[in-house]
């Protein structure tokens, strides 16, 4: 029985670094490395939770085609429960193409796909009742279970006796809270970037843009700050934890094992400030190879990365 079950965006990664500046309309340039691996909210966290030894199944739709075939396979050669994954024959999988520059910062160019037409009747409860924690990842790029359906599938988790967790992805259609504000009350913990917090919240540091995002339902907030780390806040505490300094190849999926490494902590038992040092440690680790889940250690190697960096 899979302890997290994680519903949201499964996506195909194209990833060509280093780019700094994109080619004139109609030349072709050179890159060091292009590759194909898998990405996407859910799917990245439920990697990342497996290769934590957190047994871990995916709720999402991808398409009956040859990304489609690919993402499955990642999924199932990592250890992850695919029962709940969808496969649509009417429509293709969704895939990025990653534009990494030679900081390791990312741009996206972004087909949403299958990922469009995941209903709140596509979901198996089967996998969700035999959980311990659902988390949502992907919201606002989820248009068929985005807003009210998607506040319901979390309402009945939680009556379910669930833990929900809930991230976000940049809503390039700018409806951001508009969306988004159904939800929140159903949200145990939420855990956007800082960036994607701002719009949400309408202002800017992170303690304010927390305080309105749990005045608007959530009960713990957790801001990924990048290079900064992540700051936190309840009811009862708010605190900084400063990121462990690496040399970063490539950012892509961070976000998504920061979250995996949190929910980790959750899970043993942890105070939210260990689960978050544990956690920028697991996006310390991402960032330090190409594509989402490529860097990611098990868990006990992930705590002897923290000795060091502590001891250093």
């Amino acid at each position: 029985m899979p302890d997290v079950a994680c519903l949201g965006i499964l996506v195909a990664d194209l990833i060509g670094r280093p780019i700094d500046r994109l080619p004139e309309r109609g030349r072709l340039a050179l890159v060091d490395d292009m590759s194909l691996h898998i990405g996407g909210c859910a799917s990245n966290t439920s990697i990342v939770l497996a290769k934590l030894g957190i047994e871990t199944a995916v709720l999402g739709k991808v398409g009956s085609d040859g990304l489609g075939d690919f993402v499955t396979s990642e999924l199932e050669r990592s250890s992850v429960h695919c029962q709940g994954l969808v496969h649509d024959s009417d429509h293709h999988t969704s895939a990025s193409m990653v534009i990494v520059d030679h900081q390791g910062e990312r741009s996206f160019l972004h087909f949403i796909g299958a990922n469009a037409h995941y209903r709140v009747e596509d979901v198996d409860w089967g996998v969700v009742r035999s959980s311990r924690i659902l988390h949502i990842g992907g919201a606002l790029v989820l248009p068929g279970i985005d807003g009210e359906p998607m506040a319901e599938v979390m309402a009945e988790a939680k009556k379910r006796g669930l833990t929900v967790t809930l991230d976000t992805v940049w809503d390039a259609t700018g409806r951001w809270m508009k969306t988004l504000a159904p939800c929140l009350p159903y949200a145990d913990l939420f855990c956007p970037s800082l960036s994607e917090a701002q719009k949400l919240a309408g202002c800017e540091k992170p303690a304010e843009v927390a305080r309105v995002l749990r005045d608007a339902g959530a009960k713990a907030v957790a801001l990924k700050l990048g290079e900064d780390g992540c700051y936190l806040q309840t009811d009862k505490e708010e605190f900084l934890v400063p990121t462990f300094k690496v040399d970063p190849v490539d950012g892509t999926g961070t976000g998504d094992a920061w979250v995996a490494g949190l929910l980790t902590g959750m899970l043993k038992g942890w105070d939210l400030h260990r689960a978050a040092q544990f956690a920028n440690a697991t996006g310390a680790l991402c960032v330090m190879a190409t594509g989402a889940t490529a860097g990611i250690r098990s868990f006990e190697e992930t705590l002897k990365f923290i000795e060091r960096h502590s001891a250093a």
